[in-house]
C-alpha cells in the first residue's frame, strides 16, 4: 500500500509540474488532479502496453518516434477520462506525455529509497 501511495504521489507532482510548465495542458483543481493521476497511473498500466503492441510494426519502421504517439495517445485519453483535466491538442498531449516523462523519472530516482 505504500509503494502505491509513493507511486501515486509522483504521477500526481508529475502532472502538476507538466502542468504548471506546458500552456497546453491544465490541471483545474486538487481534486480533480488526485483524480487524474489514478486515472493516467492506470491507463499507463492497462492500455499503453496494448497499444505499444499493436503498434510495433509501425514503432519499428519510425525507429521508435511512434512510441511518442502512443504516449500521446495515453495522455490525451486520461485527459478525456477526467473532467478537470485538460489538453489543447494532440501535439499538447505528445509534449505533456514527453515532460511528464521526464519529470516523473527524476521524481522517482529520488523518491525510491534505493
Amino acid at each position: 500500500m505504500k509503494r502505491f501511495l509513493i507511486h501515486w504521489l509522483v504521477i500526481a507532482i508529475a502532472l502538476w509540474a507538466t502542468a504548471y510548465i506546458l500552456p497546453g495542458v491544465n490541471v483545474s483543481s486538487y481534486g480533480a488532479l488526485a483524480v487524474a493521476a489514478i486515472v493516467l497511473g492506470l491507463v499507463n498500466a492497462l492500455v499503453r502496453p496494448v497499444l505499444t503492441i499493436l503498434t510495433l510494426p509501425i514503432t519499428i519502421l519510425t525507429l521508435g518516434l511512434f512510441y511518442l504517439a502512443v504516449n500521446g495517445f495515453t495522455f490525451m485519453l486520461a485527459a478525456f477520462l477526467v473532467p478537470g483535466f485538460q489538453v489543447g491538442g494532440f501535439w499538447w498531449s505528445v509534449l505533456g506525455a514527453l515532460v511528464f516523462s521526464v519529470i516523473s523519472f527524476f521524481i522517482g530516482l529520488f523518491s525510491s529509497g534505493e
